[in-house]
């Protein structure tokens, strides 16, 4: 089988670690993972501030550069849905890419069939649900399955777990002050469970309820699902 990796912009830019990763995550699973230097922005910033049409060369260039691959792996649960809901409304031949595109948690269980993937993690942690993951891929209980395999680790449950953040993308630059109280409210869910460190299958959320939790001072770190997944023993996060 054939992988590809579609790191998506957020990380590329500023969470390189989690693309990185993902890959040592895979190989170790026994899966090389190639990176297609063509790949560029799937357009959902685009489409979500109503640039339709500036969207749809991104969608295009993203199923010509993805066209290979037996499968594409993203460790963003926003992007891939923008991509498998999305790309195919805006351009009809990008169905057959977009329909082997697959967040992270989707590939390792429903894929490749698996959930203890040998990690080691002994922290306690939370796990935030994002609103892509959860309402658009509707990935479920699969990232929990992964997690409670995850030796060490001490799994609290968040309350209210699928509330938003509040970050929504563009969201949170239109509407501040509702996306500041929303992120107020998850912040009082991720203290009262007294976790070392808050968990998603989204950078962007995290970077957004991280943020807030820094600023509160209230030492949670925030980690992307796919660095604890990469963590053992020998290599510790």
């Amino acid at each position: 089988m054939r992988v590809a990796l579609f790191l998506t912009c957020v990380n590329d830019t500023l969470y390189p670690g989690t693309g990185k990763a993902v890959v040592r995550l895979l190989r170790r699973l026994g899966h090389d993972v190639e990176f297609p230097s063509g790949q560029t922005c799937c357009g959902q910033m685009h489409l979500n501030t109503g640039y339709r049409r500036q969207a749809l060369p991104l969608v295009k260039g993203f199923a010509e550069t993805f066209e290979p691959y037996d499968a594409v792996v993203t460790p963003s649960a926003s992007c891939g849905a923008m991509v498998r809901d999305w790309h195919p409304r805006l351009a009809p031949r990008s169905a057959g890419v977009a329909s082997r595109v697959y967040e992270l948690s989707e590939f390792l269980v429903d894929v490749l069939g698996v959930t203890d993937v040998g990690a080691y993690f002994p922290h306690r942690v939370a796990y935030h649900p994002t609103c892509h993951s959860l309402r658009m891929l509707r990935v479920g209980d699969r990232p929990l399955r992964l997690l409670r395999e995850v030796r060490g680790i001490d799994l609290a449950e968040l309350p209210d777990a699928a509330e938003c953040c509040g970050f929504g993308g563009t969201f949170a630059l239109k509407n501040p002050e509702v996306s500041a109280a929303m992120c107020a409210d998850k912040v009082t869910a991720v203290r009262g469970t007294r976790a070392e460190a808050l968990c998603a299958a989204d950078n962007s959320c995290l970077m957004h309820i991280g943020g807030a939790l820094t600023r509160t001072r209230a030492g949670v770190r925030t980690v992307h699902l796919a660095e604890i997944l990469a963590a053992t023993e020998e290599d510790p996060l």
